[in-house]
């Protein structure tokens, strides 16, 4: 019976030891809500850095026509290149795909997978920039500058901050490629690749809306054609809108 007494104690504080050291901490989730303080923390920056992308967004769309109203040229008709600043769109597109081929490899511990995807993502990213750079350069020459006018202000501060945004998504890819080539990046470790994956996916998404309003709704040729383009670029916004509703299925 003594005997008995010694070892319940030494017991219960065994058990308790192990269920501590073994499932106790994998009972408490990393934050209060339940969810990963990074991940959180990276929702909360995008979500303000959306709201600063829109202010961007619409002060280009508000003097996007200024400038023509103005005659204050070169105008947009004469220096965009839709064909060369679509494939420049498309190669960025082909980087989210690639971005998610990463973490589903990281997540099955491939990491040769890994390095692949995210090689591949930074040098579709790097691509996107080049082409950037080289447009920018290109409207220089035909006389679009930063002080030439309003809409080469807002589209050289607007495009501009994308741009620096995928640079440092570029730098930050790079970063986790070097750590998994010295010692590889663990399936217990995905998150770090999920939430570089966040805002690669969130530049990607933002791109597609810079694309669409400065690149593709169309601009008026010159001054007398600014007042009637705007109504009409509007109602095709309207129409695309309408269009986007119809077909989705609820």
């Amino acid at each position: 019976m003594a005997t008995a007494i010694e070892l319940q104690p030494e017991t219960a504080h065994g058990a308790g030891h192990d269920a501590h050291g073994g499932q106790g901490h994998a009972d408490h989730p990393p934050t209060s809500t339940g969810l990963n303080s990074r991940k959180m923390l990276m929702w909360l920056f995008l979500t303000s850095d959306t709201m600063f992308f829109g202010t961007l967004i619409a002060t280009y769309m508000s003097y996007r026509n200024r400038s023509i109203e103005l005659g204050m040229p070169p105008y947009p008709n004469e220096i965009f290149d839709i064909p060369y600043t679509s494939v420049s769109a498309f190669v960025l597109l082909m980087s989210s795909l690639t971005m998610v081929l990463a973490l589903s490899a990281v997540q099955r511990g491939d990491n040769r997978g890994l390095r692949i995807w995210i090689a591949a993502t930074a040098l579709l990213g790097a691509i996107f920039v080049g082409g950037q750079f080289f447009e920018f350069t290109t409207f220089a020459k035909e006389g679009l500058t930063l002080d030439s006018n309003i809409f080469g202000s807002s589209f050289y501060v607007l495009t501009g901050f994308h741009g620096a945004h995928v640079t440092i998504g570029i730098v930050w890819l790079l970063s986790l490629l070097v750590v998994s080539l010295r010692g590889g990046i663990p399936a217990e470790k995905a998150a770090d690749v999920e939430i570089a994956g966040l805002y690669w996916h969130f530049v990607d998404i933002v791109w597609i809306v810079i694309f669409t309003l400065v690149y593709l709704i169309p601009y008026a040729d010159g001054p007398e054609e600014a007042v009637e383009a705007a109504p009409e670029a509007f109602l095709r916004v309207l129409t695309l809108g309408d269009r986007l509703l119809t077909a989705l299925p609820f």
